[in-house]
């Protein structure tokens, strides 16, 4: 090949391994035992995308802090997940975000997504038009900061000119960007994957009025562990727990409703981007039992991603070979 062709040179050995984080909040810990298998079986990823808490682990991954978010999450306790979250008026969340920010920047201050060692992106739309923004390049924080943004609970970042917000509005589990950044085998792990009887269609429901309590009306409203979490938490958590969780009417609180309302839109959504571009193995946790806010279940999700990644092993390896070039 002379040095102006244009054709690339013929892939030699293991072909490029992409990993697809998806969104899923405190599940999202179970990336963390996903991506330990992972290397342990030498499947390490050359390419991360990452939506949400996907994009935080993920970016941590390939920052070389997976070990300290690890024994950060696994020292978690309820208190201390309220204790991070700072409650504001005014905003355009509940929650300002600058706590989790200076977190962050503890160990990934002054870290550019370029200067990783491995290509990555974390996900995020923009508000007002909905444009799926990759984000390639730049601060990994402020990056990791605009895909986790959920709508309504916290503050959406500006970057670049564009205010942005959770990814999973629009890519839950970010398999065509792991593709499109160069890996030719893509591995997903689907948080929600385990939310079975969800999305059903019920053809013929009464509109009569239902005297039964609440609780019994909405069985599958993922607000409990948010109640749980503000029980016996005094001053102003105390004071915020009916707006978070239940009000004194067993009824659903706000925030509860904006975080179940938006996790069934993820869930749709990913069933149509992943029929539409199906990975090349799924990897999906048993974590129905974990609630979106179970930060403090750490130790459990982990072992729960560990579990599903080494079902997988088998497929992956077979997937691997398949695709492998040999030398010569």
């Amino acid at each position: 090949m002379n040095e102006f062709s244009m054709e690339a040179p013929p892939r030699r050995g293991r072909p490029k391994i992409g990993l697809a984080l998806g969104g899923g909040a405190a599940r999202g810990w179970a990336h963390i035992g996903v991506l330990d298998v992972l290397v342990e079986a030498g499947y390490a990823p050359d390419v991360i995308a990452g939506t949400s808490i996907g994009a935080v682990v993920g970016g941590c991954y390939a920052a070389g802090k997976l070990p300290a978010l690890t024994e950060f999450a696994e020292n978690l306790t309820k208190r201390r997940v309220v204790g991070l979250m700072d409650f504001h008026i005014g905003g355009a969340g509940l929650i300002a975000g600058g706590r989790l920010k200076r977190l962050l920047e503890r160990d990934l201050a002054d870290i550019r997504i370029e200067a990783l060692p491995l290509r990555f992106a974390a996900i995020a739309t923009e508000l007002g038009t909905g444009h799926e923004i990759w984000l390639t390049h730049g601060p990994l924080v402020e990056a990791l900061r605009a895909s986790y943004a959920l709508p309504g609970v916290f503050d959406p970042v500006k970057l670049g000119g564009r205010w942005l917000m959770d990814g999973a509005l629009v890519n839950p589990v970010p398999v065509t960007a792991a593709r499109a950044l160069g890996a030719d085998v893509v591995i997903c792990v689907n948080l929600n994957s385990d939310l079975s009887g969800r999305g059903t269609t019920i053809q013929n429901h009464s509109s009569d009025p239902d005297p039964a309590p609440a609780s019994e009306i909405l069985p599958e409203l993922d607000v409990r562990p948010t109640s749980r979490w503000l029980d016996g938490i005094s001053g102003a958590a105390r004071r915020m727990r009916g707006f978070l969780g239940r009000a004194s009417n067993d009824q659903p609180g706000l925030a509860g409703v904006m975080v179940d309302a938006f996790n069934i839109t993820q869930d749709r959504i990913s069933r149509s981007r992943l029929a539409g571009d199906p990975p090349d193995i799924m990897i999906g946790p048993k974590l129905a039992r974990v609630g979106l806010f179970d930060f403090h279940r750490a130790d459990e999700a982990v072992e729960l991603g560990r579990v599903a990644a080494k079902r997988a092993l088998d497929e992956i390896e077979a997937v691997v070979a398949s695709n492998h070039v040999p030398a010569g």
